[in-house]
């Protein structure tokens, strides 16, 4: 029994005759003989706890920074009405700070043998699996001076996936890739290496691409379209080990690599090609592989949910080793990694020309944009040692990327928000350049 109703029952006890009862609460009930039995009374009719049945439905998805609503059946097969002040406890990453009293706490009126919802409304803040905890209900007499407590497990799962902020970025570069494939009239209409088709010649045409024989067959000069190629297939890794952990303003740099990630595997899938993803740092934390075109980014979007980063150093000769199995033909390998030194050239450059020799190799890092911010400082002294401090860090960086250059690697280097656009264009320079 939780004697929740006591200010209740002081402010009762403050309207009787000065000297009837103790200061005491067991007094009060001693020498108050109807308030004591009011409150047995009270206790009684409260309805019992643990014989309510409760079950979940709502949302089992959502991206990170949308909301989720799951509801809680309360069912009451007992004979009394229940009035309860009902706690639904999630982990509290579920909500936004200083949010999760007002969206846990409810209060609700069951009516015998009926039952009641309520909804308890998430906004998650961080990627992965969400698990409810304990609900919490106290049920109160029909005075509200004492209740019965008890708690009960209702299980659900809200899986928050990424936001996929990228995708605004799609549409321009789909326009760029129709253009590529001959399905807009433009200059360079038919870029590519694969033969289309045959049409008339217009000014402008490159009359290297004119069809002699075609033209000999018939009263106009003829010539021939291309299009890139289709059904190449590019393999997206993801480096899940400890640089992945590093912030870039308000997330890791893994959450960046994702964002870009998703953007180029929408733009393969409409382009033909085929895109699977794996996950590593010294083993496999995820692997997608085989998935039509409408099917991969969904896939995709689930697979990389619940990736944290690892603090562990990256196993560039298993990353390797994995790779080469997971693409055993000529591919576009992706590689979102970091371009620290000490990485690069202890663990990626020695086992690089294994990845060279077999497959077209992109590597794309997060850069932090604050480094930048810090070149330009000036001011003080510490403003300028801080501007010595971020060239030297950007020129290492520069040199870092200009040694996989020279064995063939095309590097993408950008801040978050200029990743996802720029991976895009990488991919379709190399689409028309023939290279995939």
């Amino acid at each position: 029994m939780a004697l929740t109703g006591r200010a209740a029952l002081l402010a009762a006890l403050g309207s009787l005759p000065v000297g009837i009862w103790d200061p005491s609460l067991t007094g009060i009930l001693a020498v108050n003989a109807p308030l004591a039995v009011a409150c047995a009374c009270d206790f009684a009719l409260a309805a019992p706890v643990r014989r309510l049945g409760l079950t979940r439905s709502g949302d089992t998805s959502v991206r990170l920074g949308e909301a989720a609503d799951v509801t809680l059946t309360v069912t009451n097969p007992s004979s009394r009405p229940l009035r309860a002040r009902l706690r639904d406890a999630w982990p509290p990453s579920s909500w936004q700070p200083g949010t999760e009293v007002a969206a846990s706490r409810h209060s609700l009126t069951v009516p015998a043998g009926e039952r009641r919802r309520v909804t308890t409304r998430l906004r998650p803040t961080r990627r992965g699996d969400r698990q409810a905890d304990r609900i919490t209900i106290r049920s109160y007499g029909p005075l509200g001076l004492l209740s019965r407590q008890g708690t009960h497990k209702a299980p659900w799962t809200v899986r928050v996936l990424p936001p996929f902020t990228s995708r605004k970025h799609l549409p321009s570069k789909l326009a760029r890739l129709r253009e590529l494939d001959g399905r807009t009239s433009v200059l360079t209409r038919g870029e590519g290496t694969e033969f289309d088709s045959l049409r008339e010649y217009v000014p402008g045409d490159d009359t290297r691409s004119i069809d002699w024989r075609a033209t000999a067959r018939q009263s106009s000069v003829a010539v021939r379209t291309w299009r890139p190629e289709r059904d190449r297939h590019i393999l997206l890794v993801l480096d899940t080990g400890r640089t992945s952990a590093g912030r870039v303003g308000d997330a890791p740099r893994l959450d960046a690599s994702m964002d870009a990630a998703l953007l180029l595997a929408a733009l393969v899938s409409r382009a033909g090609d085929r895109v699977d993803l794996m996950a590593y740092d010294r083993r496999v934390r995820a692997l997608v592989q085989g998935r039509t075109a409408r099917d991969v980014l969904p896939s995709l979007v689930n697979a990389m949910a619940t990736l944290e980063p690892e603090l562990v150093e990256l196993d560039a000769r298993g990353l390797t080793a994995s790779a080469l199995r997971t693409a055993p033909r000529r591919s576009l390998i992706v590689l979102l990694t970091s371009l620290d030194t000490a990485p690069v050239e202890e663990g990626l450059l020695p086992v690089l020309s294994q990845l060279t020799q077999r497959h077209t190799v992109l590597v794309a890092s997060v850069a932090d944009p604050y480094i930048a911010r810090m070149t330009t400082a000036r001011g003080n002294t510490e403003a300028v040692f801080e501007a010595a401090a971020a060239a030297q860090a950007q020129s290492e960086r520069h040199r870092t990327a200009e040694q996989l250059r020279r064995h063939g690697v095309t590097v993408v280097d950008k801040t978050p928000e200029e990743l996802a656009p720029a991976l895009a264009d990488a991919y379709l320079a190399l689409k028309t350049a023939g290279r995939l």
